[in-house]
Parts: structure tokens; sequence; C-alpha cells
């Protein structure tokens, strides 16, 4: 599954994403674009899911409509030593998600 990291998320959370192609924000070229634009670009990559720990994104666009999946990882803070323990529920999660659907991994 091609992943998308927000520019949200630790650059290094890509290591545990094992059997993934996953490239961050920054590595496209894309820092700094709003939502809007950004899914916009994700779509047209064509990447499958996109992986960020902003819980407001599904409030802020049409994810159903766009037909981007979105996973949202909730932790105490953005910080990589906060994510690492929710690294085997967003791969279990990358395993079921389906196009346009938001999943929040605890």
């Amino acid at each position: 599954m091609r992943v998308l990291l927000d520019e949200c998320v630790p650059q290094r959370f890509s290591r545990l994403l094992v059997g993934h192609a996953v490239r961050t924000v920054p590595q496209e070229g894309w820092s700094g674009k709003k939502n809007g634009e950004l899914l916009a670009l994700v779509i047209a990559a064509g990447f499958d899911v996109m992986l960020t720990v902003d819980q407001n994104i599904r409030y802020q666009q049409n994810l159903r409509a766009s037909g981007m999946a979105v996973v949202v990882m909730v932790g105490p803070t953005n910080q990589l030593i906060d994510l690492e323990p929710l690294a085997p529920a967003v791969l279990a999660a990358l395993e079921t998600i389906q196009s346009g659907e938001v999943v929040e991994v605890r």
C-alpha cells in the first residue's frame, strides 16, 4: 500500500510501517500545503492512504467523496515515543481500511 505521512507525523515513524511504500509530505515537496490542496495532491499522486495525527481532518474535508482513506493516530503528543506504541494498530488498520474511510487508532 502507498502511504503518505502527514507533516505532523515524525518521519522516523515510516520505519515502523514494514511492507508498505511510505513517503512523507516533505519528501514529496508538499510542505506547508493546506489540507484541501494537500488532499488533491495526494489523490493525484496515487497514494492509497494518508497517516496523520490531525483529528480535525475529517471535519475539514469531504474524505468519503474524495475516496481518500485516512488513518488518524491519537496519542498524547505527536512525538515518536508516543506514536510508536500505535504502530501495530496502524498496520492492522492499513490491512482493512477502505477508500473514503477515516480510521482512528488509539
